[in-house]
């Protein structure tokens, strides 16, 4: 398309389709307008007005040609016939507005109409042909204008309906994408809500436990009030370091998000370390190359390392524990990881309910493949929480 006619016909197809149809039919009686004005060849006898009102008359109907396309045609044929028998005014080089009625039937009417239309349409031109001039090449120039007009209107039809399918495919997928960056934001919201509760929870419970022992500490052992205090302050700085790099992430308008790892499993000894302090004593244990060749992947080094510290929280919290075990261990495609308490477990922590954390750590199990359960030890002696994640995607054919 030429540039400069990009704009108006971009209106054109914009514009109501009433408008669209006045404006075709100003077009169609200018055309047959012409043979009004311009000069008549000497001995054929002037225009009338009689003439021209009669054309005029054939090609108002076109007004309507959306609403009655049917009708609007055997309107305009039987004006035509009438302009034909019963006037002596100038014939026209094409029988525009029949064409464009053609056209609108071909275009909008289902196919037993067309083809009803299109029987009738020949047998109507034969017989105008007939009362003519009655040559052969006037009926061929007449039938294949006629096929032309029905022919384009088949193939604006076809247009339409694929720029309708387009349209319906494209609004289908702006509506899935949207769907879809609405249940990334979800997502990505219980993520984030996620990690806050650990970090923030772990930390906390670490320091009030480490403020509460902290006086007693003073009377009786000056020496472990000093650690209980350095475990607040490590604890608190740690808290700090890890919110500030998750903030860091969110912050994009204020420069590059910082790179920091989140911490995984090589953390754990000093996460353990910070829990004895003050707190109970704990065992850990790493079985089947935890590590393996290559390490952890990612995503699952850091969500072992939160489902331990989430565990931890809890036994700081709910359990008045004083032995602690961890247990990770490696076979396959699988890292169980357990730990287990001698104390009395959370509050409702029959493996079905507890809090937000021990839900926290079903979603992480389950967002690796895996599982996790929290209870009640099998032999009553305190509380266990187990859960196995997936480390690497099932290959095809294994």
């Amino acid at each position: 398309m030429i540039p400069a006619l990009g704009r108006p016909v971009r209106r054109l197809r914009g514009a109501r389709p009433w408008v669209v149809d006045l404006g075709l039919t100003v077009l169609v009686q200018l055309a047959v307008t012409m043979p009004f004005v311009l000069p008549r060849e000497p001995g054929l006898p002037p225009v009338t007005w009689a003439s021209y009102a009669v054309t005029t008359l054939g090609v108002l109907p076109l007004v309507w040609r959306r609403r009655r396309p049917v009708l609007v045609l055997v309107a305009i044929l039987l004006i035509g016939g009438v302009y034909k028998v019963a006037m002596d005014g100038p014939g026209q080089p094409l029988p525009y507005a029949g064409l464009m009625a053609f056209y609108t039937v071909a275009l909008q009417c289902p196919g037993r109409v067309r083809a009803a239309v299109g029987t009738g349409s020949v047998v109507v031109v034969a017989a105008s042909v007939g009362l003519g001039t009655g040559t052969a090449r006037e009926l061929s120039f007449t039938l294949f204008c006629a096929g032309a007009a029905y022919a384009l209107g088949r193939l604006q039809f076809t247009r339409q309906a694929y720029t309708a399918a387009v349209e319906d495919r494209a609004e289908q997928l702006e509506r899935a994408n949207r769907i879809e960056a609405e249940q990334a934001v979800a997502r990505e919201r219980a993520r984030i809500a996620r990690e806050m509760h650990d970090i923030l929870s772990h930390a906390v419970s670490i320091m009030i436990v480490q403020a509460e022992a902290g006086p007693v500490a003073v009377r009786r052992a000056p020496e472990r009030a000093e650690a209980a205090f350095e475990a607040i302050s490590e604890t608190g700085r740690e808290a700090m370091a890890q919110l500030r790099t998750m903030l860091g992430v969110l912050r994009e308008a204020d420069g590059p998000a910082p790179r920091e790892p989140q911490p995984g499993v090589a953390a754990l000894p000093a996460l353990l370390e910070r829990v004895r302090r003050g707190g109970p004593e704990i065992a850990y244990e790493e079985t089947g190359e935890v590590g393996g060749v290559g390490g952890l992947p990612p995503a699952v080094d850091t969500a072992a390392y939160r489902i331990v510290q989430e565990a931890l929280t809890n036994v700081v919290k709910h359990a008045r524990a004083r032995r602690v075990g961890v247990r990770l261990h490696r076979e396959g495609r699988e890292l169980e990881i357990t730990v287990t308490d001698d104390g009395r477990g959370p509050a409702g922590g029959d493996g079905g309910g507890g809090g937000h954390g021990l839900i926290g750590i079903r979603e992480r199990a389950a967002a690796h493949g895996g599982t996790a359960w929290c209870g009640p030890r099998r032999d009553g002696s305190g509380f266990e929480v187990r859960a196995v994640l997936v480390t690497s995607p099932l290959e095809v054919g294994s």
